[in-house]
C-alpha cells in the first residue's frame, strides 16, 4: 500500500533549514524535514500547511516541488514522500502534534545530527547540503 505524504523545506534568513525531531513512528527520534500524510480530499500544498502549522507552529507561503522519495514503512506500506520548498510567513517555531522538536540547522549541522533514513541523500541530491 503506498501512503502520499508531504513535507516542507523551509530556510531561515541565514540559509539554515528546518528539522524536526520526531516524536512517533516512523524515524522516532531522528531528524527529518516536517511534514506527514496527505489527507483524502486534501491538495499536497494544503497538507504542507497543515503540517507545518501542525508541528512546529509556523504559517508557510508553499512554494515548488523540490523533489520525491519512497520510504518504505511497517507492514508492507511505502510512503510516497513529496517535499515542497515553503517560506515561513508567521508564527512562532514551537514543536508540536507529532515532533519532539523542531529547530533551524546549517548544513555542517545537519550531517552531524542523527537524521531519518535518506534524509541526507535526498537533500544532497536536490542540492540543499553541499556534496
Amino acid at each position: 500500500m503506498r501512503v502520499r505524504c508531504v513535507g516542507g523545506i523551509v530556510r531561515d534568513e541565514a540559509g539554515r533549514l528546518l528539522l524536526i525531531k520526531r516524536g512517533h513512528a516512523p524515524s522516532a527520534g531522528l531528524w527529518s524535514v516536517p511534514g506527514g500524510r496527505v489527507d483524502p480530499g486534501e491538495t499536497d500544498a494544503a497538507a504542507v500547511v497543515r503540517e507545518m502549522r501542525e508541528e512546529t507552529g509556523l504559517e508557510v507561503s508553499v512554494g515548488p516541488l523540490v523533489g520525491t522519495v519512497d520510504r518504505p514503512g511497517a507492514n508492507g506500506v511505502v510512503y510516497e514522500i513529496h517535499d515542497y520548498e515553503a517560506t515561513a510567513v508567521g508564527g512562532v517555531l514551537a514543536a508540536g502534534d507529532d515532533a519532539a522538536d523542531a529547530a533551524w540547522f546549517t548544513p555542517a549541522e545537519i550531517r552531524s545530527l542523527p537524521t531519518a533514513p535518506g534524509l541526507v541523500t535526498a537533500l544532497t541530491t536536490w542540492g540543499l547540503l553541499p556534496a
